[in-house]
């Protein structure tokens, strides 16, 4: 595959291309170690939040609260119609600054998102009465003002969505961290914790959840228009080659983009309407745990994907699939042990929510830890494709598999509640991940697992699975059956620290971290392949 950057300079090419693939190893290494720091503070706080909810609301409030919060997730992630996702495909192949062509996408990315934002919103705003009576039935006699209040925020909720994609690309990544991963998470819990104790109801506490969307769009607008030249004389009228380029790519994307970042909602909503909004709450709060568990891969897709664009659209192809296998190791040692802890020890981990959600959701979570380790086992096949300008392809797998869960969901659920809709997402997961996975093999033709992968999944059935077993077969499900499978693993870690050779070991991947932390801003432009 050599490409012009290890053709050009002295030595070797073959030399060069190893150097230049160690140093995007590196790079990506550093990206992925700060995003999950990042990944590891809004977990907490997002946990901190269902808390709070839960607690807060009882099963039955925080269903209704759920379902408000399913309404706006998933109409935003419709109405944004993939331009999130194609700012970060494209962006790191613009130049950016005054003179560059990056702040050209910005209305290409903006208005066709915005005004469909504005639309959906103004309906729901319409109908919201009888979309409460629909999706919340009884639950709360403040249902039509909850709707109400999540279709106002679709527009919001979409300018955020793109100002943060754009964020991530013209600014170092610590900024994107500081605002996504802390501030952000961190404004909800205490907003709506003050509606809590305050006594003022679901309407405030919802409002609390809203409003730091909106506070976030005003620091990202201000932290993008710097590095991006706009008012100091960058050009934002669009080519219309920057019209099709975009939209040919985003387009395709804007339906499994919905798809993706509404698949617990679509269950949420669903089992809201077919088995109640208790039900709904329990499903709420185990798909809260299943998607904390997902953080660490949320957070190395979001460290590489402007990386892996750069690469891709270079046609390293083998660079990239080398920084994908190295990052699905990482996402296997980090991940894994949460599902088998989520898998076996359920119910002591849903006891923090309350009794009735222990009880109800143990099973359910059970199923969507095993369907986790699969979606985690093939690594961010889904940004391989994306990133590789292929939409219509990740499109394709996300439908196989919402068709499963919906299809499944309305089989399961009116029988089964929560259990029900948890058989039929970890379905669809699965359906996902094996499309996806074989489609980027083909598509980046080169091996996505290798040996190293295999080692890791290896090390943690045994260190973390045989544990939690022995955990389950001697203590049961309780807390002490979960200090057991927990403690175990723990101790074994701190005797391997003993070793010299696992000190060595650590020592060279932290000095593999070390250096100046990947910058944001977009590299120069860099030939278009197939009509991208």
């Amino acid at each position: 595959m050599p490409v012009a950057g290890c053709l050009a300079g002295h030595g070797s090419a073959p030399d060069r291309c190893a150097d230049e693939a160690a140093g995007e190893t590196r790079r990506s290494a550093r990206a992925a170690s700060a995003s999950l720091l990042g990944a590891a503070v809004n977990g907490l706080l997002g946990f901190l939040l269902v808390v709070v909810i839960t607690r807060g609301y009882g099963a039955s409030g925080s269903g209704a609260f759920f379902a408000a919060i399913g309404v706006v997730t998933v109409a935003a992630a419709i109405c944004t119609l993939g331009a999130e996702t194609g700012l970060i495909w494209l962006l790191p192949r613009r130049r950016t600054g005054v003179s560059g062509d990056a702040a050209r996408l910005l209305p290409v990315a903006l208005i066709p998102p915005l005004t469909v934002a504005g639309l959906v919103g103004g309906i729901g705003l319409l109908a919201a009465e009888p979309l409460a009576d629909r999706l919340l039935g009884t639950a709360t006699v403040d249902g039509a003002v909850l709707i109400a209040l999540s279709c106002a925020a679709i527009p919001v909720v979409v300018a955020m969505t793109l100002l943060l994609a754009a964020l991530r690309c013209v600014r170092p990544l610590r900024a994107y961290l500081t605002v996504q991963s802390v501030l952000f998470p961190l404004a909800r819990p205490v907003l709506v914790g003050l509606a809590v104790l305050a006594g003022w109801g679901l309407v405030a506490g919802f409002a609390g959840w809203l409003v730091p969307a909106g506070l976030t769009l005003l620091l990202c607008l201000t932290l993008v228009t710097g590095p991006l030249g706009v008012g100091r004389g960058a050009l934002l009228r669009p080519a219309p080659a920057d019209w099709r380029t975009f939209w040919r790519f985003a387009l395709p994307r804007s339906a499994s983009a919905a798809m993706d970042a509404g698949a617990v909602w679509v269950g949420v909503l669903l089992t809201s309407v077919l088995a109640g909004p208790a039900e709904a709450g329990v499903f709420g709060a185990v798909g809260r745990y299943i998607l904390a568990g997902q953080l660490a891969m949320q957070g190395l897709r979001v460290a590489v994907s402007p990386q892996l664009s750069r690469l891709l659209g270079q046609g390293r192809r083998a660079t990239a699939a080398t920084v994908h296998r190295q990052l699905t190791a990482w996402a296997v040692l980090l991940c894994w042990p949460v599902y088998l802890l989520l898998a076996l020890h359920g119910a002591a981990f849903l006891a923090v929510f309350g009794a009735d959600f222990a009880a109800d959701g143990t099973v359910a979570m059970a199923v969507l830890a095993v369907a986790m380790l699969v979606n985690t086992g093939v690594g961010n096949v889904q940004s391989l494709l994306l990133m590789s300008g292929h939409s219509g392809l990740h499109l394709a797998a996300t439908s196989a598999g919402l068709l499963v869960t919906v299809s499944l969901g309305l089989l399961m659920i009116p029988g089964h509640g929560a259990t029900g809709a948890a058989l039929a997402w970890a379905a669809g997961i699965v359906v996902e991940n094996l499309i996806a996975y074989r489609t980027a093999r083909v598509v980046v033709g080169q091996p996505l697992v290798d040996a190293p992968v295999l080692r890791a999944a290896g090390l943690v059935v045994l260190g973390v699975g045989g544990p939690a077993l022995l955990g389950l077969l001697v203590s049961g499900r309780g807390p002490l059956g979960l200090a057991v499978a927990v403690g175990l693993p723990a101790a074994g870690c701190l005797g391997l620290l003993t070793l010299p050779r696992v000190r060595a070991g650590i020592g060279a991947a932290l000095g593999q971290l070390r250096g100046r932390e990947p910058a944001g801003p977009a590299v120069a432009p860099v030939p278009s392949k197939k009509g991208r």
